[in-house]
């Protein structure tokens, strides 16, 4: 039985058309703590703070620049790492588990080091970028691998 959870191909190429310029946008709102004004507004929150157990469901006033920013990065890499490749074929599915595989490694890895080394308020931001890195090293491995197999003679279809 073959499963299908891949993307249509078509996929691929929007994902990285929505991908780049997300994380030019992302880099720049982290490292110089970027929001739009028009953006302050108020949003549906679930409260979790401990002193206001009796306002858990309510709304605030937020700059939602972070949010967007984030949801379009998870939704550009989900396209540009789970999209077929116009000739998908075992041994391209493997190279895909294997890089799934090398980016579990990977995140994980960075993430144990960081609970060593790294406290407080650095952890949390760790912590933050960890779950982006995880489809980012998926990315980067996949396609330097699929450069390199495209790049062997013979194997054109």
């Amino acid at each position: 039985m073959k499963l299908n959870y891949l993307l249509p191909n078509k996929y691929k190429k929007i994902g990285w058309y929505l991908f780049v310029p997300t994380f030019v946008i992302g880099l720049y709102t982290v490292l110089y703590d970027f929001e739009l004004k028009m953006l302050d507004i108020n949003v549906f929150s679930i409260n979790f703070e401990p002193i206001q157990y009796s306002n858990f469901f309510g709304f605030i006033k937020n700059n939602i620049t972070n949010e967007i920013v984030g949801i379009m990065m998870i939704i550009s890499s989900f396209m540009v790492a789970f999209s077929k490749e116009k000739d998908e074929d075992e041994l391209i599915a493997k190279i895909r588990l294997d890089s799934l595989a090398w980016a579990t490694y990977i995140n994980y890895a960075v993430l144990f080091v960081a609970f060593i080394f790294v406290y407080d308020f650095s952890f949390l931001s760790i912590m933050i970028f960890n779950m982006f890195t995880f489809l980012l090293f998926f990315i980067a491995r996949f396609n330097i691998k699929m450069y390199n197999f495209r790049r062997i003679p013979g194997h054109e279809k």
